[in-house]
């Protein structure tokens, strides 16, 4: 039977068609001195799917997207989708290079871009095949003001609905293909264990290119709550919108939290009333959690990776737990937990696919399958079938179980650093630095940093007879790649290695937590 009654395709698009009907006066985003109803959002979602078709997107086209978070990055995320294409929306930190190679991967055809990104657009534009660029809101309100309106439904809900490119560890992105039904049940799990409604305020704290925004760029107009745009993350500008008080829930890596913990504002007390936030991208500390609580915020961990959709565990909370001192809440809520409601439970693993002792003790890989799993990695069946080898996607993380079946991460078995909430795969950094003319080998680990979460350290040695300073070093390597990867300390010296003549990391390790050590003693 064909489209029969009890079956309809799913997409979390339609999450915007049940507000626009059920909450058409409601306010739906904020975004500056810009206030949009549930009704005006959908309609300018509705024509700018209409302006890509006069663009020339047809079914299973890609649109690129590089602005910070306003209301046309969200509107992209129904808009888009409407049009029948794929959504790419691109992480803003990273340079003209680096985005121009994750354009042409995609195959875009369509870029729009804010304003503020101008420059950034046009040199994409120059080394890519993008067809169409749009920039700026006056372009942009010129799309979507001539366009009639158009929404295409969702044939099949295993499509693409949005490429998200991840630096992995080779330093070469991967396109990781989110489908319509993964979305939309992952937009249900946030909205649920979120406990978001049509009275929250979620502040946009995360960027909405991070995995589409946890899919919360879905679960909010799921609920039927009102956006609040933040284009920058600014603690000052934060705590003004917190101490407003039309802000209920907002997202944000551990980072971000220490910036709110250790703000002055935070000096004057608590909030009125609880804030929901859930953080994750690096395991918070015990401390910093203990913090939030004194400000009357209430965070929830959790763990994902861009392959599953953002979130896909979170340390679910019983309510005896709360009758324990704050010191021991802190230490359970620190740790990754279980999966989430759309979600297979979570399991860690030996090298041969099998479940290690539920000790509390006993390292394995973090191993995860659900609703909330890719697809796949575009264009690229290799690293697919090595993700996925027996039907149990492998994170590369280490951790161990507790016999309450919560799990709690140790390492990472990939060498990979995760500063503020973004990867940083070592081998670009060591590549960058090795391309300077005085250097002849490089090793980069991570260092832990109380704001960063980490910090990438780099260990050279130059070639001889040549010269070369830490500055140095460091300068050109912000030459060639985002400042943000730039190693915070170079250290120049011979490096430690087996008797194999490989890098011995763990030494490099050890003597990169010594030196931040020192540093922050000093």
């Amino acid at each position: 039977m064909e489209n029969p009654v009890w079956s309809q395709p799913l997409t979390p698009v339609s999450f915007l068609d049940r507000s626009a009907s059920v909450f058409p006066e409601r306010t739906a985003v904020v975004d500056g001195d810009l206030i949009l109803t549930y009704m005006e959002l959908d309609d300018r979602t509705q024509r700018l799917a209409g302006g890509l078709l006069s663009l020339g997107i047809v079914p299973g086209d890609r649109v690129a997207l590089l602005a910070p978070n306003s209301h046309v990055l969200l509107e992209a995320h129904y808009g888009v989708p409407r049009a029948g294409a794929a959504l790419v929306a691109l992480n803003n930190r990273l340079n003209a290079q680096e985005l121009a190679y994750i354009v042409e991967h995609a195959g875009a055809k369509v870029l729009i871009a804010d304003e503020i990104y101008a420059d950034t657009a046009k040199d994409i534009a120059a080394t890519s095949t993008v067809a169409e660029l749009v920039v700026g809101d006056v372009q942009y309100e010129e799309l979507i003001g001539g366009a009639s309106p158009v929404k295409r439904g969702v044939a099949d809900e295993s499509d693409m609905i949005s490429l998200n490119y991840t630096s992995g560890t080779t330093g070469q992105p991967k396109g990781v293909i989110y489908h319509h039904r993964g979305a939309y049940l992952q937009a249900l799990a946030m909205a649920f264990h979120s406990r978001l409604d049509v009275a929250s305020g979620f502040l946009w704290t995360l960027p909405m290119f991070h995995c589409n925004g946890w899919c919360f760029t879905w679960a909010v107009t799921a609920a039927g709550g009102t956006h609040l745009c933040l284009r920058k993350v600014d603690p000052t500008e934060i705590w003004k919108a917190l101490r407003a008080g039309s802000v209920t829930h907002f997202n944000a890596a551990p980072t971000v939290l220490t910036m709110l913990a250790t703000h002055a504002e935070a000096g004057n007390g608590p909030l009125p009333r609880t804030i929901e936030v859930g953080t994750g991208g690096a395991p918070p500390s015990p401390t910093l959690l203990e913090e939030m609580a004194s400000l009357n915020m209430n965070v929830a961990h959790l763990y994902g990776l861009t392959e599953t959709f953002g979130p896909i565990t979170l340390c679910e909370w019983l309510p005896e737990w709360s009758e324990l001192p704050t010191a021991e809440q802190a230490a359970l809520k620190a740790r990754q937990g279980v999966g989430n409601i759309i979600s297979e439970r979570m399991r860690v693993v030996d090298g041969y696919g099998a479940d290690v002792e539920a000790d509390g003790e006993t390292i394995g890989e973090v191993a995860l399958r659900g609703n909330n799993l890719m697809s796949g990695y575009y264009r690229d069946d290799e690293s697919t079938a090595a993700a996925v080898p027996d039907g149990w996607f492998r994170t590369g993380d280490l951790g161990i179980m507790h016999s309450d079946g919560y799990v709690e991460l140790k390492d990472r078995a990939k060498d990979l650093i995760i500063s503020g909430g973004e990867n940083i795969a070592s081998i670009e950094v060591e590549q960058a630095i090795v391309s300077h003319a005085a250097v002849a080998e490089a090793a980069v680990v991570a260092a832990p940093d109380d704001l960063w979460g980490e910090i990438p350290v780099a260990f050279v040695h130059l070639r001889a007879g040549a010269k070369a300073t830490p500055e140095d070093i460091r300068n050109h390597v912000r030459s060639r790649i985002s400042h943000y990867k730039a190693p915070k300390f170079v250290v120049l010296g011979d490096l430690p290695k087996t008797s194999t003549g490989k890098v011995q990391k763990y030494v490099l390790r050890d003597r990169a937590v010594a030196l931040k050590r020192e540093a922050d003693a000093g």
